[in-house]
């Protein structure tokens, strides 16, 4: 039997399988029973990742930081 290794592609089908099972509370084991997997250059492929969808929500990384930032520099003013 020959050795193989998962791509950077696999790996990321786990973690992203794995998450969507977190997030929505289900049973891990049958997205991996399901996982399509071919061999390549690279590695194992997987052919049909699972796709998580996150709210459609827009946040501004940027706004929340400062805000954050300034929340903070509030809260070491009101302690001294």
């Amino acid at each position: 039997m020959s050795e193989m290794n998962l791509s950077k592609q696999a790996i990321g089908a786990i973690m992203m399988a794995l998450q969507k099972s977190l997030m929505e509370q289900t049973d891990i084991v049958p997205v991996f029973e399901g996982f399509r997997v071919k061999l390549s250059d690279e590695g194992l492929v997987v052919q049909n990742p699972s796709l998580v969808k996150y709210n459609e929500e827009v946040v501004d990384f940027e706004d929340e930081t400062e805000e954050g930032e300034s929340t903070q520099q509030n809260a070491t003013s009101e302690s001294a």
